[in-house]
């Protein structure tokens, strides 16, 4: 395989390897269904035949970041993603077999899912492997070709994953593409079949700009405060043990991490004890140098979180600092923020950090109206027994995806689409829904010899009268 990384690419290149990739797609056409499947079981392979490489690239990468937790929240829901795609690419490339009036019997319609071409994926930093090559390996199982290009936040990980490419494709199939803010604008505004970006909404809104000027579609998965909602009554220990797990994995540097927590009154006392105690049995043996406790990933980030922090202390909040912090290694301990208001900095922005702000109500219906006073987030939890209760916010809140009981968990259900909604992003995929949104639904109509067209045109005579009349009943 040739080459498929440059540590300098320019725009130029960029221009250069879609016109290549382009002109690959049109002479080779779409690959059948046994490609697929033996590219998706190569690119697998090569994953986890590079896994020590990946966890420790990740490492380098975020300063401290446990190689079990970078194995299951990255490798786990990669590996099984691309598992689901081989087992199911037969049915989903099937043609979807349409009715046909009965005016137009002896014909036949159907659907076929067509490549669009070849899509770009601009991947994210925090979850820099599988976000990255669950894109790609979806749309490999649609037919396309690609372009990555991972975050340059983390540019050990990203030669790992070019290493991983080049190893499986050659650089007219699947290229990796490397550089700043600077080329990801000229990436964006390339004339690609389909766009997947994974990121903030501030740069989505950039991306979705400019592909439009290419009309371009895009899928935008983006981010948000996604809400976590206790019903009154509801086990705080359990709650608040699920919520530490959500929360604190990747030091809570997950997009659909809970972002703050929505619970009545006189439950906010308990909460804070049940959430040191579950916090506690998730690190017994605190923070700095933990082999399980993942650091920010960089400086700025660490003091954007803590100028969230400070900022909240200042307006009047409770701060309840659950450890000790390392700045010179960016570990910043779990933090819980009683009193918060909905003015503070920590409630106008995605935490994106281990900072749990707790906001109380004294009626379910307040939660619902401060759920849909701000932009549709990109997860939803829920926490409770009472079906009519929960059924009623989640009839009357729109969001991604929805967690009951639990946190994270419906990211890893490979049947359910993953995708957001208004700021929290445009489409979906996973599964089959990525499979659908990489692909073009092609209508087909084969024409039968004799159907009521043949009374459809000229010259028109009273026959035509009365079928036209039949057709319009």
């Amino acid at each position: 395989m040739s080459d498929t990384v440059s540590a300098n690419t320019t725009p130029t290149d960029l221009h250069t390897i879609l016109d290549h990739q382009r002109a690959a797609f049109l002479r080779f056409g779409p690959p059948g269904l046994k490609q697929r499947q033996t590219d998706l079981r190569r690119l697998k392979a090569e994953i986890l035949a590079r896994r020590t490489d990946i966890v420790q690239a990740l490492k380098k990468d975020f300063g401290q970041r446990s190689e079990r937790e970078s194995a299951i929240v990255e490798l786990i829901p990669l590996v099984q993603s691309i598992n689901y795609m081989i087992r199911n690419l037969r049915r989903w490339m099937k043609p979807e077999r349409r009715h046909v009036s009965p005016y137009f019997q002896f014909g036949r319609a159907w659907v076929t899912r067509q490549p669009v071409g070849v899509v770009g994926i601009i991947a994210p930093w925090n979850y820099p492997v599988s976000l990255a090559l669950v894109s790609l390996a979806t749309a490999i199982a649609a037919g396309n070709r690609a372009i990555l290009k991972p975050s340059e936040m983390t540019p050990n990980t990203s030669l790992a994953i070019a290493k991983i490419v080049q190893a499986v494709f050659s650089s007219e199939q699947v290229s990796v593409v490397t550089g700043d803010a600077e080329l990801g604008a000229a990436f964006s505004a390339l004339p690609f079949d389909h766009i997947l970006f994974t990121g903030s909404t501030a740069v989505g809104k950039k991306v979705a700009e400019a592909a439009a000027r290419n009309l371009t579609p895009v899928t935008l998965e983006l981010g948000g405060k996604s809400p976590v909602v206790i019903e009154p009554g509801f086990s705080i220990p359990r709650a608040a043990d699920r919520i530490a797990f959500g929360k604190l994995t990747n030091a809570g540097q997950t997009c659909i991490a809970p972002d703050y927590v929505l619970l009545h009154e006189d439950d906010q006392d308990a909460f804070a004890k049940a959430y040191q105690d579950a916090v506690q049995k998730l690190y017994p043996g605190g923070y700095a140098g933990s082999p399980d406790y993942t650091a920010i990933l960089n400086q700025h980030h660490y003091e954007r979180l803590s100028g969230l922090i400070h900022n909240a202390a200042e307006h009047g909040a409770r701060v309840l600092r659950l450890g000790d912090n390392a700045n010179d290694s960016h570990i910043l301990a779990p933090v819980l923020i009683l009193n918060v208001t909905p003015q503070m900095a920590v409630m106008q922005e995605e935490i994106f950090g281990p900072v749990l702000p707790i906001l109380t109500y004294k009626d379910p219906d307040e939660s619902i109206a401060f759920i849909n006073a701000r932009p549709r987030p990109l997860a939803l939890y829920y926490f409770g027994e009472n079906h009519t209760e929960r059924d009623r916010l989640l009839k009357r809140t729109v969001s991604g995806n929805v967690t009951i009981n639990g946190t994270l968990m419906h990211y890893a259900q490979d049947d359910l689409p993953f995708g957001g909604i208004g700021d929290s992003g445009i489409g979906a995929y996973h599964g089959k829904e990525g499979f659908i949104a990489l692909t073009h639904p092609r209508g087909v109509y084969r024409q039968g010899r004799i159907n009521a067209t043949m009374l459809l045109r000229p010259p028109f005579t009273r026959l035509t009268d009365i079928v036209t009349n039949l057709i319009l009943r």
